[in-house]
């Protein structure tokens, strides 16, 4: 790609069709695309780059700024404009493109418009900070996970515990090397594996002390939040958009012991986490149609 076309492509608003970054490496080679939440530059990004490279061709498409706490929205108050991004890791020039987008969207720019062709899999970190339980509903890292399982890409969702300061503020301070080990081993896992149906995302979620040595533990996404706030947090914060005071859950030996959060608050082990994209509820429907249509139900059909 020249340089006028770099120039053009800047300019590209959100509905016009761009050309992918032509790889130069082999078809044969998986496809990894890398994306967060954190930004293009970010240096938790860097580090999943950093894990992948050996796996394949990489592509990265990532939010032009900070959004984290986006979930898998689709904003309409964004251009979705796409610019190419000078990215290098380990001396390699990496394809990468930043969007004017949520991480969702970014996801959905990449594989509609950027990549040559589907991605085997979906690397979204490294994050900053840990994505536990209900929360995961909030994370934009889990979001552009989540957005890639929808497109059926097989996707890795990676965040590592660091301090909340960092949260939205990326450090250059951050040891992310136990990250990329376990970002490597688990996307080599999801790369060479045909996984079971309803597994769209594997959370992984390290604690902060964690070495390549450390146990994980499959865990399931606990039903509690993780970050909470009160009143006088609340309160205290200039707007919903500065820092209302969340902190982690005071007892978390008080959540399911099988959990993620039990897993890294308590027992500080690795956090291996499989989600689905069906969010339908496991009771069972006859029980729930019984109680629908019942006696007591005044809107049961006659």
């Amino acid at each position: 790609m020249n340089t006028s076309e770099y120039e053009c492509l800047s300019k590209t608003p959100f509905p016009v069709i761009i050309r992918p970054i032509m790889l130069k490496s082999i078809d044969s080679e998986p496809l990894i695309l890398v994306t967060n939440d954190d930004g293009i530059q970010s240096p938790g990004l860097w580090a999943a780059v950093q894990a992948v490279l050996p796996l394949g061709q990489v592509l990265v498409a990532a939010p032009a700024r900070q959004w984290s706490g986006a979930g898998r929205s689709m904003p309409s108050d964004v251009t979705g404009q796409v610019s190419p991004y000078p990215l290098e890791v380990n001396g390699h020039h990496i394809p990468a493109y930043q969007v004017d987008g949520s991480p969702a969207m970014t996801v959905t720019r990449a594989l509609l418009e950027l990549t040559p062709r589907r991605p085997a899999l979906l690397v979204a970190g490294i994050n900053y900070g840990e994505n536990l339980g209900s929360d995961v509903t909030i994370s934009g890292t889990v979001g552009a996970a989540l957005q890639g399982g929808v497109s059926g890409i097989p996707s890795l969702a990676v965040s590592l515990q660091t301090p909340q300061e960092t949260h939205t503020n990326p450090s250059d301070a951050v040891d992310f090397a136990t990250a990329i080990h376990f970002t490597h081993v688990f996307a080599q896992w999801m790369l060479n594996t045909p996984l079971p149906f309803d597994l769209d995302v594997l959370k992984v979620d390290l604690p902060a002390e964690a070495t390549p040595h450390t146990p994980w533990r499959l865990t399931r996404a606990s039903r509690s939040p993780y970050f909470v706030t009160n009143r006088a947090h609340l309160a205290a914060a200039e707007s919903l958009r500065d820092n209302p005071g969340y902190q982690p859950i005071p007892h978390p030996e008080r959540t399911e012991p099988d959990s993620d959060i039990y897993a890294l608050a308590v027992d500080r082990v690795i956090s291996i986490t499989p989600l689905s994209i069906d969010l339908t509820a496991r009771v069972e429907h006859g029980q729930v149609e019984a109680l629908l249509r019942g006696p007591k139900a005044e809107f049961s059909p006659r």
